[in-house]
């Protein structure tokens, strides 16, 4: 019989002991790892809407409106990947509640609901906005209350927030990107722009303009604007044929573009014999105009449905089950989804709720579960990205004709602005 000293006796008693806590801590933890749930006190020291089960977000968007056609997809993206991250455990050990917001389509309704938001429901962070026009009405609010915006869209750059992460492109990961591309690959020389009449479209085409000129060394033919909800483009369709410009270069948005396309169709305008690209037609912008009216035009964007990486096949097997087998996904759709994540990848870093807390552990994060395939926080907070050009199909889907590198964003371009 072995005999043991006291000495042996206590450190196997507190060995029993620690093993005993850490299989209790192990069994406490959340999904996925996650550290044990802090202090409410600890983690929320500005007074935002968190409980010790719970932290409350906002998703501010149009559901209704000429914008609803593409705003939709980032409503469902930004949902599907709260939904993912509430059963993996929430985050700092809270599942995440959603109050949604109408802005319909209405700029000053934005900045309604963006106060309301920030001061009434004290929400940790928010998801939403599509234009710039309702980006610029809702800035101020933020400012002013200290607020949290993720911003899905494609923009024009130009603007650089404390309070604002922009995870779509900015100009030079779009417009000049996009550019460049159709100038070397159809020889392009002459241009004709077409927007929408709001400050997006306005200042792409100033900077779109520039580039042109002063870089590919052609010229713009032509330059219009139509108001939101426009559905009347014969005049404009007369002009272009009258100009015939080697590229129609659009940003017309939202319900508009469903005329815009049909028309140009029944026109017989072409990808047979006018080369178009467009920066504001996403997948979910497609299936109101029917590919049939896009086959052959060009758009250029970070983000397609068919992208063959694994992320993104996991990304729309998620959406497609959650929304159905015909619901599609879109460059905003996806940078939307986006948002969540890098909320909870800095929430995390920051190990607290609070903004400033957040903003300054935001730089850096990279998430390389993107459908995209890899995106990175800039210290402008902006991402990232890659530049793709798809070429629509009849189906409704774009072909992926060509992938840039990496490009660092830079949303004060010197000489655009």
């Amino acid at each position: 019989m072995t005999h043991r000293s006291p000495t042996d006796i206590k450190s196997a008693q507190r060995r029993k002991v620690l093993m005993g806590l850490a299989v209790a801590s192990a069994l406490a933890l959340p999904a996925m790892g996650f550290a044990q749930t802090p202090a409410t006190a600890k983690i929320n020291t500005t007074k935002l809407a968190i409980t010790d089960t719970e932290v409350t977000v906002g998703q501010l968007h149009s559901a209704t409106g000429t914008m609803a056609i593409s705003e939709t997809g980032a409503i469902q993206a930004e949902r599907l990947a709260i939904d993912q991250i509430n059963a993996m455990g929430g985050i700092l050990g809270r599942k995440i509640k959603v109050i949604q917001e109408d802005g319909a389509s209405d700029w000053p309704t934005f900045a309604e609901k963006a106060k309301k938001l920030l001061e009434s429901d004290r929400v940790a962070a928010v998801f939403g906005c599509w234009t710039s026009a309702s980006r610029k009405a809702v800035l101020p609010v933020f400012e002013k209350d200290n607020g949290l915006l993720y911003y899905p869209t494609f923009y024009e750059g130009l603007e650089q927030s404390k309070n604002v992460f922009y995870t779509g492109q900015e100009a030079t990961q779009q417009v000049l990107a996009g550019l460049d591309w159709i100038a070397k690959e159809k020889k392009a020389k002459t241009y004709f722009l077409v927007g929408s009449d709001y400050i997006w479209p306005r200042t792409s085409n100033k900077i779109a303009r520039k580039h042109i000129e002063n870089v590919i060394k052609g010229s713009v033919v032509g330059e219009e604007y139509y108001p939101l909800g426009n559905t009347q483009f014969g005049s404009l369709i007369n002009k272009i044929k009258l100009k015939k410009p080697d590229v129609i270069f659009t940003d017309v948005v939202g319900g508009s573009n469903v005329a815009f396309y049909k028309q140009l169709k029944a026109a017989g305008v072409t990808a047979k014999t006018q080369n178009v690209l467009t920066i504001s037609v996403t997948e979910d912008e497609m299936l109101g105009i029917g590919g049939e009216n896009m086959e052959g035009f060009y758009a250029s964007m970070k983000y397609f449905q068919s992208l063959d990486n694994a992320n993104n096949k996991k990304f729309v097997a998620d959406f497609k089950a959650k929304y159905g087998a015909n619901s599609v996904m879109g460059d905003v759709t996806q940078a939307g989804y986006l948002g969540p994540w890098l909320w909870k990848a800095a929430v995390e870093k920051a190990g607290s709720f609070d903004v400033d807390k957040v903003i300054a552990a935001s730089a850096g994060i990279e998430l390389k579960m993107a459908p995209e395939g890899y995106v990175k926080v800039h210290e402008n907070h902006h991402l990232w990205s890659k530049t793709r050009i798809g070429q629509a199909q009849k189906d409704g889907q774009f072909k992926v004709v060509y992938e840039s590198g990496l490009i660092e964003p830079n949303p004060f371009p010197k000489g655009y602005q």
